[in-house]
């Protein structure tokens, strides 16, 4: 198993393919294998890479609430990449991963090429209720082990999986299952639970200039709201809303995630990708 020595944790990852790297960092609901869709269609011209996140098997699973937060989340990746030897890299993520990714461009802009930000945002149109779920969520873990994310796997942002792909939604739920209860339990508390409001970033998104696509589901009802928003804000990006789709558009839709994201790293290294051209404003109508 490739595992590298990062702050502290040993971390599991899996590469494939040649050519520039394409990292991707998994939902909470997920890990490495999240991705196999991805790994397989980029792989064929990217060297791509994931892995299981701290408290994550085969990753390290730490046992201190303190050892699980968002700036130790982004800080992963980059030890991950100085492990590989990669200086710059295409950064993606869905979820909990994509406010990973979306905070690496914030951190360490200039070690990223691009940005993939899909489904992000959930929490931040009220935090502090978000925060008191997160907390009931995380002692139900703990005591009750994973079984008791049973509900989680099919709420209303998770059920268009269900219906759109049984079998794969099978699979998702039953690597849920697997997951550690402590390293989950500590995930939700320490990261999601403590990590900023998307709203809350409003001069560091207007000043970042890493290009950045943005994704979500017209259905994943927490995140479309924090997307506009980010769209809004960040000068160089881009926004994609998949249609009669929920949280996990890189499992309901693998081939559309995969096609539009494709076209907007070959925009970008084409030098195509630029920001938003306001033109002359003076005298419209709309």
């Amino acid at each position: 198993m490739p595992k590298s020595e990062i702050n502290g944790i040993n971390l599991y990852y899996e590469e494939a393919g040649e050519g520039y790297p394409l990292i991707w960092s998994h939902e909470f609901a997920g890990d490495y294998r999240s991705w196999e869709a991805q790994m397989r269609f980029f792989s064929r011209r990217y060297r791509v890479i994931t892995y299981s996140a701290r408290g994550y098997s085969p990753s390290d699973i730490p046992t201190r609430l303190d050892d699980y937060t968002q700036e130790q989340a982004v800080d992963d990746v980059r030890g991950l990449m100085e492990h590989l030897g990669i200086e710059k890299a295409h950064i993606g993520g869905l979820s909990m991963g994509g406010n990973v990714a979306l905070n690496f461009g914030l951190t360490y802009p200039d070690m990223a090429r691009s940005l993939v930000v899909a489904g992000t945002g959930s929490g931040s149109t009220d935090p502090e209720a978000f925060r008191q779920t997160v907390n009931r969520v995380a002692d139900g873990m703990r005591s009750g082990g994973m079984e008791s994310m049973g509900d989680y796997s099919n709420s209303p942002t998770r059920v268009q999986l269900l219906n759109k792909d049984p079998r794969g939604y099978e699979e998702f739920r039953s690597q849920l299952m697997e997951h550690s209860n402590i390293g989950s339990a500590f995930t939700f508390q320490g990261i999601q639970g403590r990590r900023p409001s998307i709203f809350e970033l409003e001069d560091k998104l207007r000043a970042l200039n890493v290009p950045t696509l943005i994704m979500t589901g017209d259905e994943d009802d927490p995140c479309i709201e924090t997307s506009v928003y980010m769209k809004r804000n960040i000068p160089n990006s881009g926004l994609v809303v998949i249609p009669r789709s929920g949280h996990a558009i890189n499992l309901e839709e693998p081939d559309l995630f995969n096609s539009v994201v494709l076209d907007f790293l070959t925009a970008v290294e084409s030098g195509a990708w630029t920001p938003r051209a306001y033109g002359n404003q003076s005298g419209s109508l709309v």
